[in-house]
């Protein structure tokens, strides 16, 4: 698979399987050419897994990740393997802004992170929308009045 071999060669893939070894998971082989690191047992990140490369960790089973009624989880995270095979090394400080920018305009790490929304936060067991932050709410009121050719807020 073109995805795969493209994080082999750009060494994310690599890092995965450092992570993987280094925290004494046990290595399974996936569907569509990922890896899966099971019984991860740090808490961090949160939730059941993470990819690095073509490497989903995951602090339960590989039978688990792989059953039915969580094919949208493991799609989720075969969509993170596509992110490492375009964005390479470059995929952790682009991914650490977009936390960063989510975090800033709501409270979550993930509702407003470009490649959280790219994998699919229904998917990936993200809420779909959370409330801005009142400065966003206000920044985003102002940029409206400005597409209105208005330069006070409405009403005044």
């Amino acid at each position: 698979m073109t995805r795969t071999a493209l994080t082999a060669v750009n060494g994310t893939t690599l890092v995965g399987l450092l992570v993987a070894l280094g925290t004494g998971t046990r290595l399974r082989r996936g569907r569509h050419g990922v890896l899966i690191a099971e019984n991860f047992r740090f808490r961090m990140p949160a939730g059941s897994c993470f990819t690095v490369g073509s490497v989903i960790i995951t602090n339960r089973s590989a039978e688990w990740l792989l059953a039915e009624e969580r094919a949208r989880l493991f799609a989720h995270e075969c969509r993170h393997v596509g992110q490492y095979a375009f964005f390479g090394p470059l995929f952790w400080p682009a991914y650490w802004v977009a936390c960063g920018w989510s975090i800033a305009l709501t409270t979550s790490y993930g509702v407003r992170n470009w490649f959280e929304r790219n994998a699919g936060l229904a998917d990936g067991h993200y809420p779909l929308e959370l409330p801005l932050r009142p400065w966003a709410v206000r920044l985003l009121r102002k940029e409206v009045g400005r597409e209105d050719g208005r330069t006070a807020p409405p009403g005044t």
